[in-house]
């Protein structure tokens, strides 16, 4: 593993707390009496697809954090197992998107969708691209944190309104901003000393076309 990279498994972990942070007040915080969810977005009770959805979110996120951990303490093997499971974890996660989906565009909220359909394109995009280099490390790993980054779609979409009190429009506003401070930052590390930073021009090309539609769709 790169050695700016060995750190990249335990950085994960932030990823975890701050989806627990953001979907505690809508979802952890219910365990196990779960309540009517309000939201801009909806209103309805949690449904079985949305417990598989999480717990299906949650190994994603777990394979995020396992994954370079195995490569940087050498365990081959293992980590190639686990990419194996990945794909099937990934298939479950993308059709259990399906049904919020629906559930938006049934509440008269059909641009809303936007944000979801969204956000599975690009986790989609780059874990195909990851998969396609998984014999190229570093194209490999730069890949699969972009999808990392996908998942500060719906967080910072959580956090802002339920937490501070931002307005969701807001929210993803300030989440573009910070993703593309996170993307620049790492080209700019990877330029410096000589590595690969073109997927992370990619990643973040897709990020600005996606906030460009958000922006003349909502």
């Amino acid at each position: 593993m790169e050695k700016g990279y060995k750190y990249t498994g335990y950085m994960m972990l932030l990823l975890l707390v701050m989806a627990i942070v953001a979907f505690y007040k809508t979802y952890f915080g219910q365990f196990p009496n779960f309540e009517v969810n309000t939201t801009a977005l909806s209103h309805s009770a949690v449904s079985m697809i949305d417990h598989i959805h999480v717990v299906f979110a949650l190994l994603w996120v777990g394979l995020l954090i396992g994954q370079p951990l195995l490569i940087r303490f050498g365990r081959y093997k293992t980590h190639r197992r686990l990419g194996r499971i990945s794909y099937l974890v990934f298939l479950m996660l993308i059709l259990t998107c399906i049904q919020p989906i629906i559930r938006i565009l049934k509440a008269d909220h059909a641009m809303l969708a936007y944000l979801p359909i969204s956000d599975s394109v690009l986790l989609i995009l780059f874990y195909v691209l990851a998969i396609f280099y998984r014999k190229d490390t570093a194209k490999h790993m730069r890949y699969m944190i972009g999808t990392s980054l996908v998942f500060l779609g719906p967080i910072f979409g959580r956090i802002g309104p339920t937490i501070f009190n931002i307005h969701p429009k807001i929210a993803n506003h300030i989440k573009f901003a910070v993703l593309y401070v996170l993307l620049s930052t790492l080209i700019y590390l990877d330029k410096k000393t000589g590595r690969n930073y073109r997927p992370y021009v990619i990643i973040l090309a897709c990020f600005m076309v996606k906030q460009f539609l958000f922006t003349l769709l909502l």
